[in-house]
């Protein structure tokens, strides 16, 4: 009897090597939020900023800027989040574009 050997060949990703090279084509988002919690109070988040920055001198740098507070909340999904006290959401992109940490056009604003 003959043994034959063969491979099924799994599910062919094509666009695995743009993700792995950070090509032009392939954009990470800033995602900056507006929540309403109680009342008047308003949070922001800022979501998708890239792992090599350090969140807590970003934040610490923020808060002395625009005289608010804020933390660094872990998420399992979302993974680090950075979160104001107040309506900051064009301060915050403001800050993150003339500090040159992203572009403006990576940088999605949410809320009403």
């Amino acid at each position: 009897m003959v043994e034959l050997e063969f491979q099924i060949p799994g599910a062919f990703d094509p666009f695995i090597e743009a993700k792995d090279t950070g090509a032009p084509g392939v954009k990470e988002y800033v995602h900056i939020r507006i929540q309403q919690r109680n009342g008047k109070k308003k949070l922001t988040t800022v979501q998708g900023l890239p792992r090599e920055f350090s969140y807590e001198k970003i934040l610490k740098a923020v808060k002395k800027e625009f005289c608010c507070n804020g933390n660094v909340v872990h998420d399992k999904e979302l993974g680090e989040v950075i979160q104001l006290q107040g309506d900051q959401r064009k301060n915050v992109q403001n800050f993150l574009v003339n500090a040159g940490l992203v572009k403006k056009e990576h940088i999605k604003i949410h809320g009403f």
